[in-house]
C-alpha cells in the first residue's frame, strides 16, 4: 500500500473517530465536574425582629439558618428564639445542627441534634425531618423529635409568599407543634401544644439580601400545655405587632 493511500485512510479514520473522541472527553469532563461539586455557604435570617404584644410585652425574636456544603450534602445550623427585653431573659432558645441531603427534585431529608433552653430543664433531641417546596409553592419544613427523656414530638412549619410587585412581598407563616407524650418539667402537655401564625409585608431593598418588614404574629397554647402555662402565671394567647428585617449574605 502506497504511503499516499495510507495517509488518506488514516485521515478518513481520524475524521470518523473525532465525534467519538469529543463525546468521550465530554463524558470525562462531566464526570470530573460531578466529582468536584461546587461548595457554597451562607447565612439567612428569615426573621430578625422586635415584637410588642397586646399585654405590653417586648420581645426580640429571630429565626436564622447558617449553612455550608454542596447540592449533595449540606451542614446547617438552625437557630431561633425569643428574648424578653424587660426581664432580660430568654423565653425560648433552640439550636439545631443537622446534615441535609436531597431525596427528590424538590425535597431534602435532614438528620441531626437539637439543643433547647426552655423554661425549666434543658433538653436535647434527635432530629429527623424533610424540607422543601410543595405544590402551589408552599415551603414545608416537617420534623420529628425524640428527647433525651424519651419524649416524642413533631413540628410543622409552612410558609407562602405573594409577590405583590417586584419589591413588595407579603409572606404568611404557620408553625405548629404536637407532643406524643407529656413533658411537664418544661411545661409541655400531650396533644396539640401550640401554634404561631404570622403575616409580614416586606420591601426588597437589596436584591432580597436586606428586606425590612412590618407585620403581626399570633401565638396560642392548647390543652394541657395551656394549663401548665396558666399555673406558672403565663399567658395562653398573645398578639404581637412586629417590625424587623429579612437578611441574607
Amino acid at each position: 500500500m502506497s504511503s499516499r493511500l495510507s495517509l488518506t485512510l488514516f485521515s478518513l479514520l481520524s475524521v470518523a473517530l473525532l465525534p467519538v473522541a469529543v463525546h468521550a472527553q465530554e463524558m470525562i469532563d462531566d464526570t470530573t465536574a460531578r466529582k468536584q461539586p461546587l461548595t457554597t455557604w451562607g447565612v439567612q435570617f428569615e426573621e430578625f425582629e422586635y415584637r410588642y404584644s397586646d399585654d405590653d410585652e417586648e420581645l426580640g425574636a429571630w429565626n436564622a439558618d447558617f449553612f455550608y456544603g454542596t447540592d449533595d450534602f449540606k451542614v446547617r445550623w438552625l437557630t431561633k428564639g425569643e428574648y424578653a427585653i424587660e426581664e432580660q431573659a430568654y423565653e425560648g432558645l433552640e439550636n439545631q445542627l443537622v446534615g441535609q441531603v436531597p431525596i427528590s427534585k424538590f425535597f431534602d431529608a435532614k438528620a441531626g441534634v437539637r439543643f433547647d433552653t426552655p423554661e425549666g430543664q434543658d433538653r436535647t433531641y434527635a432530629v429527623l425531618g424533610i424540607a422543601g417546596l410543595a405544590p402551589q409553592w408552599f415551603e414545608i419544613d416537617a420534623n420529628l423529635y425524640i428527647s433525651d427523656e424519651g419524649k416524642a414530638s413533631a413540628e410543622l412549619d409552612v410558609e407562602y409568599e405573594w409577590l405583590l410587585t417586584n419589591y413588595w412581598i407579603l409572606g404568611a407563616t404557620f408553625d405548629t407543634t404536637i407532643a406524643f407524650s407529656e413533658d411537664s418539667e418544661i411545661g409541655i402537655g400531650k396533644g396539640l401544644v401550640s401554634t404561631e401564625t404570622g403575616l409580614r409585608l416586606r420591601y426588597d431593598l437589596v436584591d432580597r439580601a436586606f428586606s425590612p418588614y412590618i407585620g403581626v404574629v399570633h401565638e396560642r397554647k392548647y390543652s394541657d400545655t395551656a394549663d401548665f402555662s396558666k399555673m406558672d402565671g403565663g399567658s395562653i394567647e398573645d398578639w404581637f405587632a412586629v417590625i424587623g428585617a429579612r437578611i441574607a449574605f
